[in-house]
Order: C-alpha cells, then structure tokens, then sequence
C-alpha cells in the first residue's frame, strides 16, 4: 500500500473518505489528485451517500416516508460499515452501477 499526497497510508485516506459520507468523499476526492485507489473511494463515497442523502430529503414530503426511512437507514448503516472495512483491507470493493460510475469519474 502506498502513500498519498495527504501523507496518509492510501487505505486509511480510503476508509476515511467513508466517514462523514459524501462529505468526507468530496474532500478526499479534491485534496487528492494521484492516488486512484483513494480517488475511487472517495467518489463512490460521494455517488451512494449523496444519493442516500437525497432519498432521505424526498422520503421526507412522502407519505410512506416515515415507513420506509427507518429500514433504508439501518441498510445504508450497514452498507457504511462494509464499505470501510473493505476500503481498510485495500480492497477495491465496487459496488453495482454506482462502482463503474465512480470508477470512471475518478480516473478522469
């Protein structure tokens, strides 16, 4: 495992881009440039917790809202811990669609 410009260990920069969700995705994915492996965890960090966040927003004016939010919210907490475990092993865990999305955008 290699370094990134931030100094950190690439999957500790990963595993971090995890933390606060999209947030921590887009500043990991702005500070660094280079290192791919950090890149595409921060991206897809950014794609399945900004969607989340948004489900989250449109669930809120739904009637059925409050039925479904509860059930999401305990699957993206699951999904959160998963994708920084694997992220911590180096692993280069791609999720469906959103995994060659982020794959993409990260490289370019």
């Amino acid at each position: 495992m290699g370094n990134t410009s931030t100094g950190l260990q690439e999957n500790i920069a990963a595993l971090l881009s995890y933390v606060l969700g999209w947030v921590t995705g887009l500043i990991f994915f702005l500070i660094e440039p280079h290192n791919r492996f950090v890149r595409f965890h921060a991206m897809q960090s950014i794609i399945v917790f900004g969607i989340i966040t948004l489900l989250g927003i449109i669930f809120s004016f739904l009637p059925f809202g409050n039925i479904l939010w509860p059930i999401i919210s305990i699957l993206a907490f699951i999904l959160w811990i998963i994708l920084m475990v694997k992220a911590y092993q180096g692993n280069y865990f791609k999720l469906p669609l959103v995994g060659d999305l982020a794959e993409k955008w990260a490289n370019k």
